[in-house]
């Protein structure tokens, strides 16, 4: 018996475009619209419900469903930070931005109780852009809430490569955990 063949896939090409945006210091969050107006919310890595939150947004989302739905079906991730939340930004009150800036970075078209994380470089992909996009928050603070000196870092997307990264300010060099000695 012949086994199944398993193609190479195609390797995507470094210098193409990217974007490059603020990593906002909160909590992974996302709102999933089904096929047919289904509303669910979920955390990074469960579906939540107001009597089982992850703080407080799927309490939040729930008493915003009718915006919310205006996101179309599908999936619409985000991060869920301010008050009492990892590094709070000094806010009062908590916020949800959503990742997919090519979408919701436009204000007529994102429902007015959420927000878009902050685009620091949009262009072909190139170390100094990271460097560059790090230190303007190092000198300058957090873009997502002006006066926040302790920005946590940047999100790269590489649009050819359909990959993220990551860079923190702080102890970027250090892995967050370890798996059977080895290093992730």
């Amino acid at each position: 018996m012949i086994p199944e063949f398993t193609p190479f896939g195609k390797i995507a090409r470094l210098n193409r475009e990217c974007v490059i945006t603020e990593k906002i210091d909160g909590t992974n969050a996302q709102i999933y619209i089904t096929e047919d107006g289904e509303f669910f919310t979920g955390s990074r890595t469960k579906w939540i419900t107001p009597s089982d939150d992850n703080a407080g947004f799927s309490k939040w989302a729930h008493e915003h469903k009718e915006e919310l739905m205006g996101l179309g079906k599908g999936h619409h991730f985000g991060e869920w930070y301010g008050q009492k939340i990892q590094r709070g930004y000094g806010l009062t009150e908590k916020r949800f931005a959503l990742f997919n800036t090519s979408i919701w970075s436009d204000d007529s078209v994102r429902p007015s109780c959420c927000c878009v994380v902050p685009i620091l470089y949009q262009g072909l992909f190139t170390t100094e852009a990271t460097k560059d996009a790090l230190n303007c928050l190092k000198i300058f603070g957090s873009v997502a809430v002006p006066g926040f000196m302790r920005p946590e870092g940047i999100v790269i997307y590489h649009i050819a490569g359909n990959l993220y990264f990551k860079a923190t300010i702080e102890r970027d060099e250090e892995y967050k955990s370890k798996v059977e000695g080895e290093t992730k």
